[in-house]
């Protein structure tokens, strides 16, 4: 079960990992390289696709720890990463409060996931 646990959370850390380097760096080339968007064009419905991915990964493994150590605070952080995701895709998309609310979202879940993670190994060492 652990194993299977680590999974799903090492995942969701890189999903959330990717999101933070697509949100931060992409945006950085595209604007100091014109010639990167129209050679690779960002679907509109991309951070829709991306949030209905996080969700899921993220709810799954935040719960998962949860029933382990029943600490609360990485649900509520990843709750409020969340939010913030879904925030910047449908309220603020193509806007100039998209990236950092998007940013901050995937930091949140990111501390999430490796809180959750660590008081998910603390709690299975004292169970030993």
């Amino acid at each position: 079960m652990r194993s299977r646990a680590d999974l799903i959370e090492g995942i969701a850390v890189g999903a959330t990992i990717a999101c933070l380097i697509h949100c931060l760096v992409l945006p950085l080339l595209i604007a100091v390289l014109p010639v990167l968007s129209s050679v690779l064009p960002i679907p509109e419905h991309f951070h829709l696709i991306a949030l209905a991915l996080a969700i899921p990964a993220t709810a799954g493994a935040l719960f998962a720890g949860y029933r382990r150590h029943r600490l609360a605070g990485p649900l509520i952080a990843g709750t409020i990463g969340l939010a913030l995701l879904a925030l910047a895709a449908i309220h603020w998309g193509e806007t100039p409060l998209e990236m950092p609310v998007t940013v901050l979202g995937s930091i949140a879940i990111a501390i999430a996931h490796l809180t959750n993670w660590r008081f998910r190994r603390a709690s299975h060492l004292t169970a030993a």
